[in-house]
């Protein structure tokens, strides 16, 4: 079974093409013109586990090298304090505010015992550059 036909199967399978499902079908649609290019450019396996992979990452704006937290990175995001709020260019969880160390908003992920997640204030982690973004998930015990 070549990879449009298996990928059709699975869409069609998991409804992804129905009027009823996510985005009215259109998810189905959108994948099938990925996977239809992917087929196009003719990957071995080894290859195509590299494509795969590059492309998830830079599809989910994630970084592909440490940051460096050079002043190119950075831009305005706002005010905090009476000082301006950067947010890194590569990284969108990363602020810091004015000189002060940077941060990572994302630095840890409260999980409840029934699999839900969030954040908060004390999600916040101080790095230091280089840094490759990361996150711990902090297991929230039963109430």
């Amino acid at each position: 079974m070549s990879l449009r036909d298996h990928a059709r199967v699975e869409l069609e399978a998991a409804g992804l093409f129905d009027k009823d499902s996510d985005y009215g079908g259109m998810l189905g649609d959108s994948v099938m013109e990925l996977v239809d290019k992917f087929a196009d450019q003719g990957h071995s396996g080894f290859s195509a586990y590299l494509c795969i992979d590059l492309f998830s990452r830079v599809a989910k704006y994630e970084p592909l090298t440490p940051l460096t937290g050079k002043p190119d990175e950075w831009v305005e995001a706002g005010e905090e304090g009476g000082e301006i709020l950067y947010q890194n260019k590569r990284c969108s969880t990363v602020f810091k505010v004015g000189n002060a160390q940077a941060y990572n908003i994302d630095g840890k992920i409260f999980r409840e015992p029934d699999g839900a997640c969030y954040t908060n204030k004390d999600s916040r982690t101080l790095i230091t550059f280089p840094y490759t973004p990361t996150t711990e998930y902090i297991n929230v015990p039963e109430q």
